[in-house]
C-alpha cells in the first residue's frame, strides 16, 4: 500500500485517531503493486537483522531486483547507526529485536540524525501491535516477514520512491476494525485532563517524537524545564517511556487533531 509522501506522511506523522482511523486511509490509497517506476539509479539497501540465515534469505530474494543493491549488513540497531551514517543507503530494512540496539530506537536515531535515509520495518510483529509507535518513530513502511519473499521488492521501490508501504490486506484489516471509545480509552482521557495545559503539551510532542530540547524551543522553555513536566507527567499518570507516550495520547484522543 503506497501513500502520497506529502498529505499522507504528514497526516500519519500526527498519528491521527484509532488504529481503524489510519486503516481507512491506508486501504483508500492504491495499491502500487508493480505500479512504482523503475528508477534510472539504483537502491542502495542496508540491512540490519541480528540471524545471518534471515539475512542471507533476504538477498536472495533481492536478486531478482536488479534495481535494489545491498551495501552493507548491521547485526543491530548501534552498529545500523554508524554503517548508515557512513554508507548513507537510500534504504535501512530494519528488523525491531535485536539484542545491542532495538529497531525502533535506531529507527528513531535515524530519523533524528539521517532523515534522508528511509526505514523499512521487517518484522516477525504485527502491524497492530507495532505500527503506530514505528510510525511515530519514522518508519516509512512495514511488512512482517512472512510477506517477505512475495512483496519485499515492491515494499523496498514504494518506500525509495517516498512513500509509505504498508501491505493492502492489513489496512483493509485496520479500516474495519472498531473505532468506538473503550472504557479504558474514557479512563485515559479523564487522565489526561489531570494534566495542566503546558504538561499536555509536552505530552503530545512528546509522543510526536520530539526530544527535549526540541520541544523546548517549540514551547520557548529550557529542554531541563521540559524534564521536569515530563516528571510531574510520570507522577499524575505513571507514563515514562516514548511508546507510553504515543499509547496515552492515541487512547486521550490528544493527536487526533494535532
Amino acid at each position: 500500500m503506497s501513500m502520497n509522501s506529502n498529505s499522507t506522511v504528514k497526516r500519519l506523522e500526527v498519528l491521527r485517531g484509532t488504529l481503524s482511523e489510519v486503516g481507512r486511509e491506508l486501504a483508500s490509497r492504491p495499491y502500487a503493486t508493480r505500479g512504482v517506476s523503475h528508477r534510472a539509479e539504483l537502491i542502495r539497501v542496508l540491512l540490519v537483522d541480528d540471524h545471518n540465515l534471515v539475512r542471507a534469505g533476504v538477498k536472495l530474494v533481492l536478486r531478482a531486483f536488479p534495481e535494489i543493491c545491498v551495501v552493507g549488513e548491521a547485526l543491530d540497531g548501534k552498529q545500523a547507526l554508524k554503517m548508515a551514517a557512513r554508507l548513507r543507503p537510500d534504504i535501512v530494512l530494519m528488523d525491531l529485536d535485536m539484542a545491542n540496539g532495538d529497531g525502533l530506537t535506531a529507527t528513531r536515531s535515524l530519523q533524528r540524525e539521517l532523515p534522508s535515509v528511509r526505514v523499512l520495518i521487517v518484522t516477525m510483529h504485527s502491524e497492530e501491535e507495532k505500527l503506530l509507535p514505528l510510525l511515530a518513530a519514522g518508519a516509512r513502511g512495514f511488512l512482517s516477514k512472512a510477506a517477505v519473499e512475495r512483496e519485499l521488492g515492491d515494499a523496498i521501490r514504494v518506500v525509495a520512491s517516498g512513500d509509505i508501504y504498508i501491505r493492502p490486506a492489513v489496512a483493509k484489516e485496520l479500516a474495519r476494525a472498531r473505532s468506538e471509545r473503550t472504557p479504558r480509552q474514557k479512563d485515559t482521557r479523564s487522565r489526561m485532563e489531570r494534566l495542566s495545559k503546558r504538561e499536555q503539551s509536552v505530552l503530545i510532542l512528546t509522543a510526536r517524537g520530539y526530544n527535549g530540547p526540541e520541544i523546548g524551543q517549540q514551547l520557548g522553555i529550557t529542554a531541563k524545564t521540559v524534564d521536569t513536566y515530563k516528571q510531574r507527567i510520570e507522577d499524575k499518570v505513571g507514563i515514562s517511556h516514548r511508546t507510553e507516550y504515543v499509547r496515552f495520547a492515541l487512547e486521550a484522543g490528544a493527536l487526533r487533531d494535532s
